[in-house]
């Protein structure tokens, strides 16, 4: 290394101070971390608690070679931190990465190595990977590299939305396999740009809020694998390679420098149509695996700080891939929250799910702690203060945390007992129906609102892990085998019924109750108290073929397939008239103002006007909502009913007050049509009770 050193001159900006192998350089932005772009050159800032050596790579785009080694002079080093500007470098012409030297002892979770190209965990863009399925470029020689990203995108006087997360119908989607199709009928199949396309579909839908799976930078080619002729890759992207840059191989079209331009523009516009944008983050894990994974990032900077290591020096695995990131150390939750800033601020996103959420409840020991500094950090932070936070309350380490994640009034929750419980009610289970009373007026045994406000509860019967809302009643047992394990992958407890026979048929009657199934458990989830979420395409009855762990497969299983959309229109409309009339009527969601009339905010009738009792045997249960919202002086008076019965059952209505009569709104039974009147197609003896038909829901309204 030739080094050249400067004097210094007062009261002179950014000028030079040293001479490195031909670069001019001085000190970096050390508050500023990653690559930080100025008018005559750029700052290079990484923290390592354990390098004793910090070197900068510069590379020609495409090349493997790096044109430049400038190593930090120790006057650069302040305390944990390496800074350094380097001048005249225009950001279009060079890739950067770094290698740290230091000492190695695996026992102590030390894998310094001066051989190591190290990506930036602070890149905003990383360069390789830019075409979907294809191995990266550099072949067997390639290492991950980032890339300077310009930010200038206009957001002009856009807002956050802000909406009341009981408020929400969440849409959960892969950007991938909601258009990838040749039948999605976009011209930018597969890519940010043809979900954007779409969001005229999602207007009309009537959902308010989508909730993308992971759109960090991940390598899809992990772990990719032939099976019966069948390319598969990790299709799902729970494996993140870079944490604050959007996946390039989900753009249309070539950002050099300006990566993720087009995620905010989808963004933009899916705010302008009213739909929130919630992330699906994984700060669970990482890509680097266990002892046996690459080291390219967090393994090469401070492995022993970074993750939750044995006292051997390996890595605990309670993701299931491989190692646990150390959450609550004080360097990572620096890192995790510096890294939702970013995405608030530079991308605003309303809100964030995380994946395997336990793994932050757990000290560098992997003990989970009843108060752990990170989760608080997140729910206390004034940039974060309003967005969306949810949790998938467990992890692959058997911590099992609905209804009782640290929540500091802030956190929400994937209900988890809600789905399992409402899908062995739905499909006719003995012994559910005080339970699914219970998780429908909003799990309250779980989620005291005194403590958990009203939209704790994040209520789901489906999602990408797991059945299909169709397969959900058309398989009994999952059919996992294209994933290449023999089918022992995947839940093996998805409370399913085919009801009668497994898979496709045709079958008028079983394909008939097959809908009205679908149906039934989208009107009830509908009509649940908190916010409700449900997976793309169950609208039409999408169907992974049996598959209900479709990591894997980038193909018809995981993609979505418009074609169905037109052969169960019905069911699209159903669902469509559904989110309406859950949005027309606030008392089946949240709290209202009390019914002027007397009854009560929620009360039960089940079979019987205000009867509450059920015995193991029961299987109708009927609710009632009252209230009224901010701006009405009428009531808004409610009834759901459900015979999870396989023959009819009578249901006793509530009398009504002031010469009100109940309006048949639904009946599951019958064909559904915009504009038809279901009062006409339901039965009832005197005005009063119900004849509800096996296997169906019917809601009513007071008018």
């Amino acid at each position: 290394m030739n080094f050249v050193q400067q004097k210094p001159r007062r009261g002179v900006k950014l000028q030079p101070l040293d001479v490195i192998d031909g670069f001019s350089v001085r000190p970096g932005f050390y508050n500023r971390d990653g690559a930080t772009a100025t008018s005559n050159g750029v700052s290079f800032t990484i923290h390592s608690f354990g390098a004793t050596e910090c070197v900068l790579l510069l590379f020609h785009p495409h090349e493997t070679v790096p044109y430049a080694r400038l190593k930090f002079p120790e006057s650069y080093h302040i305390g944990n931190t390496y800074s350094m500007l380097v001048f005249g470098l225009n950001i279009e012409d060079f890739e950067y990465a770094f290698q740290l030297d230091g000492p190695y002892d695996r026992e102590k979770g030390l894998l310094f190595n001066k051989e190591n190209i190290l990506l930036d965990p602070y890149a905003r863009a990383v360069t390789g990977q830019r075409n979907w399925g294809e191995r990266p470029e550099g072949g067997e020689y390639f290492t991950y590299r980032a890339r300077v990203v310009e930010n200038n995108f206009d957001w002009g006087n856009i807002r956050q939305l802000e909406y009341p997360l009981e408020d929400l119908v969440i849409y959960e989607m892969h950007i991938r396999g909601f258009t990838k199709d040749s039948s999605s009928g976009v011209a930018a199949k597969g890519t940010y740009e043809g979900l954007r396309e779409k969001i005229p579909y999602l207007k009309d839908l009537g959902i308010n809020a989508v909730e993308l799976m992971p759109i960090f930078e991940f390598d899809e080619m992990e772990s990719a694998r032939m099976v019966d002729g069948e390319q598969l890759y990790n299709y799902w992207g729970y494996n993140t390679v870079c944490f604050f840059a959007p996946n390039t191989g989900y753009s249309s079209v070539i950002e050099h420098n300006h990566e993720g331009d087009e995620l905010k523009q989808l963004i933009y516009e899916l705010k302008v149509n009213g739909i929130e944008v919630i992330l699906d983050v994984v700060f669970n894990h990482t890509a680097e695996g266990n002892e046996n994974g690459p080291c390219f990032s967090f393994k090469g900077i401070d492995n022993n700080i970074y993750y939750i290591l044995t006292p051997d020096g390996y890595y605990y695995n309670f993701s299931g891939c491989g190692n646990a990131l150390n959450c609550n150390h004080p360097m990572t939750r620096r890192f995790i929250m510096d890294c939702l800033r970013y995405w608030v601020t530079e991308y605003r996103v309303d809100g964030f799910r995380f994946d395997l959420a336990s793994i932050l409840t757990r000290d560098q020991n992997g003990a989970p702690m009843a108060e752990p500094p990170i989760l608080q950090e997140i729910a206390c932070d004034s940039i974060l203060g309003k967005v969306k936070l949810i949790a998938e309350a467990w992890d692959a380490g058997g911590l099992y945390q609905v209804g009782h994640f640290p929540a500091f009034r802030r956190w929400s929750e994937w209900n988890g007992k809600y789905r399992d419980d409402l899908r062995r009610f739905l499909k006719g289970d003995e012994g559910m129906a005080s339970t699914a009373v219970t998780r429908i007026t909003g799990s309250m045994d779980m989620y005291d609102p005194s403590y958990r406000g009203i939209g704790a509860s994040v209520n789901f019967l489906t999602c990408h892990d797991g059945f299909t809302l169709y397969d959900l009643y058309s398989y009994n047992t999952k059919h996992n085998e294209k994933n290449g394990w023999n089918n022992a992958d995947g839940d093996n407890n998805g409370n399913s019924w085919n009801c009668g026979v497994e898979g496709e048929t045709d079958d008028p009657k079983i394909e008939a109750l097959r809908r009205r199934m679908v149906k039934n458990a989208f009107a009830t989830l509908m009509c649940s108290r908190g916010p409700a979420m449900f997976y793309a395409g169950d609208e039409f009855c999408n169907t992974q073929f049996g598959n209900n762990n479709a990591y894997c497969q980038d193909n018809i299983i995981s993609w979505l397939d418009w074609n169905r959309l037109s052969k169960y229109q019905e069911i699209h409309d159903f669902f469509r008239y559904m989110i309406w009339f859950r949005r027309k009527h606030a008392v089946m969601r949240k709290s209202t103002k009390p019914a002027s009339c007397g009854f009560p905010e929620i009360s039960i009738h089940n079979g019987y006007p205000w009867n509450a009792r059920e015995d193991y045997t029961s299987r109708l249960i009927g609710v009632m909502y009252a209230g009224r919202d901010e701006a009405d002086t009428k009531d808004d008076i409610i009834f759901y009913s459900m015979n999870a019965y396989w023959e009819p059952l009578d249901m006793q209505l509530p009398n009504l007050p002031n010469d009100m009569r109940w309006k048949v709104c639904v009946n599951t039974f019958e064909q559904y049509e915009d504009g038809k009147d279901m009062g006409l197609l339901t039965e009832f003896n005197y005005e009063s009770k119900l004849k509800l038909p096996p296997r169906t829901v019917v809601i009513l309204k007071a008018e």
